[in-house]
């Protein structure tokens, strides 16, 4: 699925895909097909390489605290920048932290996580993260209630209208 040794990029019929995935991730092919006008082989092939390409992941997304998770919250994390991709593979490595970005600001690396017990976060805390050659310190946050989580942002590709640019990002027919 690559033109030259790239990524073919996303045309209309892609994004379209995204965003009725992104409503609702168990809408059928033949539904989407559909909807857009196309074959049902179109859809599949187009969603799987979406998938392989990492343009899109196709997972249930739980409420933590609804299923006993005593404690949700992110971690943010002062590092020795010169260590930074050591750090970030070491924290990659820990389940508890289910999401990981470098950041900017005040803080080099925000991480989430699910744990629980105070215990847990405890030890996450102190004989994990802090103990890791390069973090200087954390502050840690926790989260009392989702008040909105919402994943259906649609893509960014040629919304110039709403203020969004295409941010360099090639918008190409695919046609084979």
């Amino acid at each position: 699925m690559q033109k030259n040794g790239r990524t073919k990029g996303l045309d209309k019929i892609d994004c379209r895909i995204i965003e009725l995935l992104q409503r609702d991730g168990r809408m059928p092919n033949t539904d989407i097909a559909r909807q857009l006008g196309v074959s049902e082989s179109t859809v599949r092939v187009r969603v799987n390489r979406l998938i392989e390409e990492e343009y899109l992941q196709i997972v249930a997304i739980s409420n933590p605290i609804r299923l006993g998770f005593e404690l949700v919250g992110d971690i943010r994390i002062h590092v020795n920048i010169k260590k930074m991709d050591a750090i970030l593979e070491e924290l990659s490595r820990l389940k508890a932290l289910w999401f990981i970005v470098c950041s900017t600001g005040n803080t080099d690396i925000v991480a989430e996580f699910v744990v629980q017990s105070m215990d847990e976060l405890k030890e996450l805390l102190y004989e994990k993260i802090n103990k890791i050659d390069g973090v200087r310190s954390t502050e840690t946050n926790i989260f009392m209630q989702f008040v909105k989580r919402r994943y259906d942002w649609g893509t960014a590709l040629g919304k110039e209208s709403q203020g969004r640019g295409r941010n360099n990002l090639e918008i190409e027919r695919l046609s084979g």
